[in-house]
C-alpha cells in the first residue's frame, strides 16, 4: 500500500489484505536499519484474523521516499501523520528497537489515538557505543556483522519460516545490506540521543506489552527495567531462547504474545 506522508511516497505493507480503517487498526514499526519486512511473520496473521495492519518503511528506508528523519521526536510525528493519511483516528503501536522508542514517543504526544503500545526489544536509554556508532558512519559492513552477531541468540536454528532452508542470521543481514548508505549511523545516533523515554511512559495512559529476548545481547532485559517501573498498566513476556531478532528467531512465541494482548481490540463478527 503507498501513501503519501507528508508530502513524500510511503510504503506500508498490510499483510496481504486490504486496509479497512473501520477494524482494528495495528502499526508495526521497524528498527534501525530495517524495513517492513522484519514483521512479515505476524502481520500477516494479524491482517487475516480480525485486524487491519500497517508495517510502513520509515522514510528514507526500504521503499518509503524522503530522507531519514534524524530525531525520535520526528520519526514518532510521521507516524502520526501516516494514520492520519490512512485516515485511522486510533491504533495499537507495535515497536522494535529504534521503533518501539518511535512508538513510545507517538503515544506519549498523541494517547488518545493510541489504543495499546507493544514495545519489543527496547531499552532506556537506548545507549550505542562509541565503537558501534564509529563503525557505522565508517565501516558499515563491519558494523553489520557486528549487529547481527549480537542480535541472534545463535548462528543456526530450526527454521523461523515454512520456507525451507531459512536463515535468520542470514536474511538479518542481507536485510541491513539492501538499505541505502548512511541510514544506520542515523538511526543509531537518533537512538543515541533520545532522552524522554522515562518521562513519556510515566503519563501513557494505555495498556503497554513489554517483549524481550531473554538472550538479547543488544537490548538485554535489564536494559528495560527503567521503562517497565515507569508504565502505570505494563505487562512483561520474555521470550527463551531469542535475541534482539526475536520476531524471526521465535515468530510463534511473538505472535502468541501479541494475540493475547491485542485481543481485547477485536470486535466479535
Amino acid at each position: 500500500m503507498e501513501l503519501v506522508v507528508e508530502e513524500e511516497r510511503a510504503y506500508a505493507y498490510t499483510g496481504g489484505r486490504a486496509f479497512d480503517p473501520t477494524l482494528p487498526v495495528l502499526v508495526f514499526i521497524h528498527g534501525a536499519q530495517h524495513d517492513h519486512s522484519v514483521w512479515g511473520l505476524q502481520t500477516r496473521y494479524l491482517a487475516h484474523h480480525g485486524f487491519s495492519v500497517l508495517a510502513p518503511d520509515l522514510p528514507g528506508h526500504g521503499r518509503s521516499a524522503g530522507a531519514p528523519r534524524t530525531t525520535i521526536d520526528a520519526m514518532a510525528g510521521w507516524i502520526l501523520s501516516l494514520l492520519a493519511a490512512a485516515r485511522a483516528p486510533r491504533a495499537a503501536l507495535i515497536g522494535h528497537s529504534m521503533g518501539s522508542l518511535v512508538a513510545l514517543e507517538a503515544a506519549g504526544r498523541a494517547p488518545d489515538s493510541v489504543s495499546r503500545l507493544v514495545l519489543v526489544a527496547t531499552a532506556a536509554p537506548m545507549t550505542v557505543s562509541d565503537a558501534l556508532l564509529a563503525a557505522a558512519r565508517d565501516d558499515e559492513q563491519a558494523a553489520f556483522e557486528m549487529i547481527n552477531l549480537w542480535s541472534h541468540s545463535g548462528i543456526t536454528h530450526r527454521p523461523g519460516s515454512p520456507g525451507p532452508g531459512f536463515s535468520p542470521f542470514v536474511a538479518n543481514l542481507r536485510l541491513m545490506q539492501r538499505q541505502r548508505p548512511g541510514v544506520l549511523h542515523n538511526d543509531f545516533s537518533t537512538c543515541n540521543s533520545y532522552t524522554r523515554a522515562l518521562q513519556r511512559a510515566a503519563a501513557l495512559r494505555c495498556p503497554v506489552q513489554f517483549i524481550l529476548g531473554g538472550g538479547d545481547a543488544m537490548t538485554p532485559p535489564k536494559a528495560a527495567r527503567a521503562l517497565i517501573a515507569a508504565c502505570r498498566d505494563a505487562q512483561v513476556v520474555t521470550i527463551p531462547g531469542a535475541g534482539h531478532n526475536s520476531m524471526a528467531e521465535r515468530p510463534d512465541l511473538v505472535l502468541d504474545a501479541l494475540r493475547g494482548f491485542l485481543s481485547p481490540l477485536k470486535v466479535d463478527t
